[in-house]
């Protein structure tokens, strides 16, 4: 039962800092900031769905 519980312990320790070295990595839940590049446009598609313009 001993055996089990080191196992268990060592199994949760290595979680947490698994955990905590994903968190590092992935920058702290820091949000890049957002491209500055022109929306992409259609062509001369409608701005409505063709069904929606079928019942107007």
């Amino acid at each position: 039962m001993a055996v089990f519980l080191v196992l268990l312990g060592l199994a949760v320790l290595a979680a947490i800092a698994g955990t905590v070295v994903l968190v590092i990595r992935d920058g702290r839940g820091e949000i890049p900031p957002e491209p500055s590049v022109r929306p992409w446009t259609a062509g001369t598609l409608p701005s409505l769905p063709y069904s929606r313009l079928r019942r107007i």
